[in-house]
This record gives structure tokens, sequence and C-alpha cells, in this order.
């Protein structure tokens, strides 16, 4: 069994999606980001940078003791290699897994979260901000594209990868994106919203939202 510390957001997603993909088995603690959870001392112990999400693995690989993780790149690689699932075992295509991986974790991610923060959760509007948020994500997107017009997915096969960038793009409007201006973008964001993990995680994903701001 493994323990997901999980709130709403796309990187709580990546790592639900991560192991509904895999099929393992898993329950979900919600840490209500809201209310500060994330800084008490018992979520601390599991992810000292005060992020979510985070995980403890009670079934590790040759047994043993739990294995507790924070950062969300880190604990998709770990799941993936624990499964043999959604990362290829060829030097190529891992090596492409594994480029795309951290360019969500270093740029989609952090732009698009910048973003994010001064188009709707700043105190003030910055316009200088989020002009360069904006443009930025919007710019990473355009990668993105180019990269899908010659790819079904974003690595070859669906991969952790795209485990990884599908949540970053699901809020495109409120980052101030258009998905009709990068149409292999678009097409791969339809596919992947269409799988059954997909719906299932953010359906799911909203429910314990809802229960976590209600207790």
């Amino acid at each position: 069994m493994i323990d997901l510390y999980f709130w709403d957001t796309p990187n709580g997603q990546k790592l639900a999606l991560c192991l509904e993909e895999m099929q393992l088995p898993h329950r979900t603690i919600p840490v209500n980001i809201g209310r500060g959870e994330q800084f008490q001392a018992d979520f601390l112990a599991i992810s000292p940078n005060g992020r979510i999400p985070a995980m403890v693995d009670h079934d590790p690989r040759g047994g043993g003791v739990p294995v507790a993780m924070f950062e969300s790149g880190a604990m998709m690689l770990y799941l993936a290699e624990k499964t043999g699932r959604f990362l290829p075992d060829d030097l190529h295509g891992r090596t492409a897994v594994l480029q795309w991986l951290f360019w969500q974790m270093s740029g989609l991610g952090p732009m698009a979260g910048q973003n994010g923060h001064f188009r709707v959760y700043a105190p003030e509007q910055v316009p200088y901000a989020i002009t360069r948020y904006t443009k930025e994500t919007g710019r990473l997107y355009g990668v993105l594209d180019r990269r899908l017009a010659c790819s079904e997915f974003v690595a070859g096969a669906y991969s952790i990868a795209d485990m990884a960038c599908y949540p970053w793009i699901v809020p495109h409007r409120a980052h101030g994106q258009h998905l009709d201006e990068f149409p292999n973008l678009h097409r791969w964001f339809k596919a992947i919203g269409a799988r059954p993990a997909t719906l299932k995680v953010f359906a799911h994903a909203a429910n314990v939202y809802e229960r976590g701001s209600n207790t």
C-alpha cells in the first residue's frame, strides 16, 4: 500500500495519475495547503520542503522498511522503476522520457505556477510579472507543440513524461493560453483527457478537495 499525501494541484494530480495508471494500491491523505497543513511536523517529517505531494511506500521492492519520498519527479521515477511501466528499458527511450520529465520539473511547472500565482492569487496585480510569465508559459507550450508534431506522446509511447506535463496544461485558460494556437498540443491534451485513469483521477481529486476543505 502507498500513502499519497495530496492536494488538488497539478503536482498532486501528477502523482495521483501515475498511481492510477500503474494500478498501484494506494490511499489518499488530504493535506490542505490553504490551511497550512503542509507545515505540520508529521508532514514535514516526510516532506522536509513543506510541499505536496509526498508519499510513503509501505511495500517497497525487496521488502524492508517503508520508503518515504518528496519531490514529484523523483516519486514518478521511483514508481516507474518499481512497476517496470511507463519508462522504457532501452537507452534512447529512457533518455527521452527523463529529459521531458525534467523539462516539466524545471520549466513548465515553475513557469506556469508563477503564471497562476500572479494571475489568480497575488494580492495585487503586477503587470510586468503577468506579462513575463504568460509569455514564458506560451513559449513552453510552443516547445511542447513542436515536439508533439512528430510524436504521438511527449517521449514516444505514453509515459510518466505525459503524466507529468498534462496537469500543468489543464489550467490553460487561467494561464492565458489558447490551445487552438497549439494544434498538436491540443490533440495530445484531448487524447490524455479521455483516458479512463485521467477521468477517474480528476473526478476523485475534486472530491478530495471538497472533503478536505470541509473538515
